[in-house]
């Protein structure tokens, strides 16, 4: 009998944020670096992105809730993670140890096993100045969890929006 190594399991969390709707370069990039893919999204995010589209990418569903007791684990256990986009809210929460959501309740486990984690941030601004949001990125960098540079989000004047570099949060795993 042959036995075949699994390829490493990613969690992509997906937060609500405009940028989601392009996750699916995220899963590709993963996919091209021989990762396999899971996608758990906060509640609300699943407004942000075409579901079908990601669940036939990942040929596996979407998490946005607990399974219930009995029910088989629908992922296997992460060998990392990223959360892209990651909000304002959802970094706060994480970073203050709330577990309301499976994403939350994901990423707190993760952090708590020692799962490297990397987080592309899409904040504005105004929230970014908010005391709490550099307090919660001390704290989360602390864990081990490693940041790309912020995404601003919003539209220019000429109705371009910034690049978001998806690539960059597999970069980030890679890290010594």
């Amino acid at each position: 009998m042959i036995h075949r190594a699994r390829k490493p399991f990613l969690h992509v969390v997906v937060c609500a944020a405009g940028i989601a709707q392009d996750v699916g370069t995220l899963i590709t990039a993963a996919q091209e670096r021989d990762w396999d893919v899971g996608v758990i999204a906060t509640p609300l995010a699943l407004r942000f992105f075409d579901t079908a589209e990601v669940e036939a990418q990942t040929g596996r569903p979407i998490r946005s809730a607990w399974r219930s007791p009995g029910d088989p684990r629908p992922f296997p256990d992460p060998d990392a993670v990223v959360v892209a986009p990651a909000t304002f809210n959802t970094i706060n929460k994480w970073a203050a140890g709330i577990s309301d959501t499976l994403a939350l309740g994901a990423l707190c486990e993760a952090g708590g096993l020692g799962v490297p984690i990397a987080v592309l941030p899409c904040v504005s601004e105004a929230l970014a100045a908010h005391p709490a949001y550099p307090a919660s990125l001390e704290r989360l960098s602390g864990m081990g969890v490693r940041f790309g540079h912020p995404y601003p989000g919003g539209v220019g004047e000429d109705g371009s929006r910034p690049e978001f570099r998806w690539e960059r949060a597999l970069d980030l795993l890679t890290l010594p």
